[in-house]
């Protein structure tokens, strides 16, 4: 898909109306989280512009891969898009109205809506696991796009109490340590997930000629998760090979450390989509 195709979509969101329709009585079914079958993962997701709701191919691997793990109870998501310090959550209550954080796109794309369950429970949970930190809650911001985009297509019914969680800054270190502070969520059926993007770069989107960069940053993150090299990744912007060009800036990457520091020490990742989109990795990833 071009640029300009991205920009004209002839039925904006259609491939996402499309599998919602297929997909709602598929998540109605699937079955929920129990104690019984051990802690949720972490994820790692990279997710896309509002229109990813346009790749039907894209949606159909994120809800399969939704459907391959037991429903959550509730869900807790940094985006790339949202740093705040100190650490904040968005409004809890159900119906608070997303956050459309992007510009230059189909006017359709603003007026998507996905109301999810009242979350109050879950963000006194969560702040009660950072219990030594004032965590504020901005009782009007809804979900950014990093975080309602992919889980519209994960969870379509919109059935699990959602939170979203802001970066406190963007420290590979210090969002490792928020990763690890979650940890414990996982086993009560939480699901922990951090949204970015395995490279994120608008040059490689309109140059052709610096995939091999993209590909050589990707192999190198994909080669230092196998070896669970924590330290690598953190320092990721010194020890990745086109570091510059894969993020001009980080934030599309420093959630992947999240994802890390919420998962068990030591394991390694499994990739569940991979791919290019628009020159871009969008490699994501699924750890215990």
């Amino acid at each position: 898909m071009s640029i300009t195709e991205i920009l004209n979509p002839k039925t904006p969101a259609g491939a996402y109306e499309a599998l919602r329709a297929r997909a709602v009585p598929l998540t109605r079914a699937q079955p929920h989280w129990k104690p019984e079958d051990g802690p949720m993962p972490a994820l790692f997701i990279s997710h896309g512009a509002p229109p990813t709701l346009d790749d039907a191919q894209w949606l159909d691997e994120l809800f399969a891969w939704a459907q391959s793990m037991p429903k959550p109870r509730a869900i807790v998501i940094v985006s790339a898009h949202w740093e705040n310090a100190p650490l904040a959550i968005t409004g809890a209550r159900a119906g608070t109205p997303l956050y459309y954080d992007f510009g230059g796109f189909h006017p359709r794309y603003y007026t998507l809506k996905y109301p999810t369950p009242d979350a109050t429970e879950l963000g006194r949970r969560i702040t009660a696991t950072l219990s030594d930190i004032t965590v504020h809650e901005h009782r009007d911001r809804g979900l950014d796009h990093g975080a309602f985009i992919p889980l519209m297509a994960m969870y379509p019914d919109g059935d699990v109490p959602i939170v979203q969680l802001s970066m406190p800054s963007l420290d590979p270190a210090s969002l490792f340590t928020v990763g690890e502070r979650l940890r414990e969520l996982r086993a009560e059926g939480i699901l922990v997930i951090g949204s970015g993007f395995m490279t994120h770069s608008f040059a490689a989107m309109r140059g052709p000629g610096l995939q091999g960069h993209i590909e050589a940053f990707d192999q190198w993150a994909v080669d230092a998760l196998d070896r669970a090299d924590v330290d690598a990744l953190i320092d990721f912007e010194v020890k990745a090979p086109s570091a510059r060009v894969a993020h001009p800036t980080t934030d599309h990457f420093v959630p992947l450390l999240l994802t890390l520091g919420a998962a068990t020490a030591g394991q390694k990742p499994k990739t569940v989509i991979d791919g290019i989109w628009l020159g871009n990795s969008i490699r994501s990833l699924q750890v215990r």
